[in-house]
């Protein structure tokens, strides 16, 4: 376990250290946004309590195998006698009172019971894994988020600095239409160059705004100046291996494995249905007439008595309408309806860690090539200004320039949000992305085997659980997000993209 743990452990205890030595006051890193969630998310916590649930079927099925023992009482008042001398007080006296208990210890119940327990526990390991891949997929879900807001972040600053160039592009061209050095084809060109920097702004400050409420749904809390996250740590070499990792680690595979497993217990128990069951019972009567037994006869007789009682009680099933096959049939089919979930697991894990891989991969080569476009816009861009400013390109080349290098930039940031996400996504799928693989220390990691060990042997008809009471925490008083962003901007695309007129031909001599 501990190999296992130590990478992503490294990751986010040293590895934040490493690529953000002294983070800003008030900034939010992704292990802050982990430990958030696996506290206060709803959606783990109402796991945590279906598992909790999910224990008490453990001792619900042994009590049917355990002694138990029942008491009543009564009290009878004889409200109408025959008329006439003939009436006897001992038949029929006045009042009675009686009470009697029988304590009954089940012996033999064709396997019932200890099926029923084997089958609890079973599904007690399955709700285990099932709580595990809850935590799996929340803490995907948290990375998504976190690096949906850096990404959309980066594309509105990056537009927003588009849209400022434009706009002083656009005034530029107006100064330079009134002195006749450019036409009213170059004004409508930057015009309507600006228009379209504009609505793409919108949109991806709705994209932002958007971003940012997720990820209060998933976290609690808005998020404030998100760091860049650390690499991600011992990804596999290929997607064969995070296969063969994932069919041995992934929760929900496991937990499918395990439900499957379960089923065949439920065969056995629906089975013993039909044998004979064997118990012992012992039971003690009380009774007393209240001084009316005989009354007006004369006679003392006594008021009161005992009684005890020991055998054992057996029944055998003879006939009961077709019910016991009809339930190992019932059994049967629900077993083999989780062999086929069994089986359908197994191709989800495969397929989704293949894909995931291969998202991955296409991350990076997008990622690499990307930041060539950009250094090579970049250039390209400074170029062609370089040539506008001797009369060689148009208003035109360079609009085309500038938008060259913002959707190549555009193309950047999404390529690494998209390979950030698909590595942790593999992770993931692999088994290896949970509370214990990250090693966060937001206080204790819940522990489902703590409730487990506290209920399993309980055997008390009192002992009720705590009342309860909410874990998840609103998010009601968090403000509405913008779609405000700090980044810094870029100096290239502060520059204007016409400043510079071309100059006025030399007339020859």
């Amino acid at each position: 376990m501990t190999d296992r743990i130590s990478p992503l452990r490294r990751l986010l205890l040293g590895g934040v250290a490493v690529a953000l030595v002294v983070p800003p006051a008030g900034a939010d890193t992704l292990r802050d946004a982990l430990v958030k969630a696996y506290n206060t998310n709803p959606t783990i916590n109402a796991q945590r309590a279906a598992q909790r649930a999910n224990d008490e079927n453990v001792p619900i099925a042994r009590a049917s195998g355990l002694p138990s023992v029942d008491a009543s009482g009564g009290y009878t008042e004889n409200l109408a006698k025959s008329s006439g001398s003939s009436s006897n007080s001992f038949a029929s006296p006045a009042r009675q009172a009686t009470g009697s208990t029988q304590l009954s210890i089940p012996v033999f119940s064709g396997g019932a019971v200890r099926n029923s327990v084997k089958a609890a526990e079973v599904r007690v390991d399955a709700g285990r894994d099932t709580l595990r891949g809850t935590e799996g997929d929340l803490f995907t879900a948290v990375v998504g988020a976190y690096m949906d807001v850096i990404r959309d972040e980066a594309i509105v600053s990056l537009n927003e600095q588009n849209v400022h160039v434009l706009d002083v592009n656009l005034q530029a061209s107006k100064d330079r239409f009134q002195v006749g050095d450019l036409t009213r084809t170059d004004v409508a060109q930057s015009d309507a160059r600006l228009a379209v920097a504009r609505s793409q702004l919108q949109t991806a400050q709705s994209r932002l705004i958007s971003s940012r409420e997720n990820y209060i749904r998933l976290v609690g809390s808005p998020p404030i100046g998100l760091e860049t996250p650390p690499a991600l740590p011992n990804l596999p070499s290929s997607p064969d291996t995070a296969v063969d990792v994932a069919l041995k680690d992934n929760p929900s595979l496991l937990a499918a494995q395990k439900q499957r497993d379960a089923t065949r217990f439920d065969v056995d128990v629906a089975r013993s249905q039909r044998l004979p069951k064997l118990s012992v019972v012992v039971g003690g009567n009380y009774y007393n007439y209240l001084g009316s037994l005989g009354a007006g006869t004369g006679v003392r007789v006594g008021q009161t008595g005992t009684a005890a009682t020991a055998g054992l009680a057996l029944t055998v099933p003879l006939f009961q309408g077709g019910r016991p096959a009809a339930e190992v049939r019932r059994a049967q089919a629900l077993r083999g309806e989780a062999i086929e979930r069994a089986t359908d697991a197994e191709r989800t894990v495969i397929s989704d860690t293949r894909s995931a891989y291969a998202v991955w991969q296409s991350s990076l080569e997008v990622i690499a090539s990307s930041q060539t476009a950009v250094a090579a816009n970049r250039l390209s861009l400074e170029g062609v200004r370089a040539e506008n400013s001797v009369g060689n390109r148009t208003i035109l080349d360079i609009l085309n320039a500038e938008q060259e290098l913002l959707n190549s930039q555009v193309t950047l940031v999404t390529a690494q949000r998209d390979a950030y996400v698909a590595g942790f996504a593999l992770l993931a799928a692999m088994g290896h992305a949970e509370a214990r693989d990250l090693g966060l220390d937001g206080g204790a990691l819940y522990d489902p085997m703590v409730n487990y060990n506290r209920v399993r042997h309980r055997i008390s008809d009192w002992g009720d659980g705590q009342t309860p009471r909410a874990v998840g925490t609103s998010t009601v008083g968090t403000p509405a997000q913008n779609a405000a962003v700090t980044t810094k901007l870029d100096p290239l695309l502060t520059t204007p993209v016409d400043t510079d007129p071309p100059n006025p031909p030399v007339a020859p001599k």
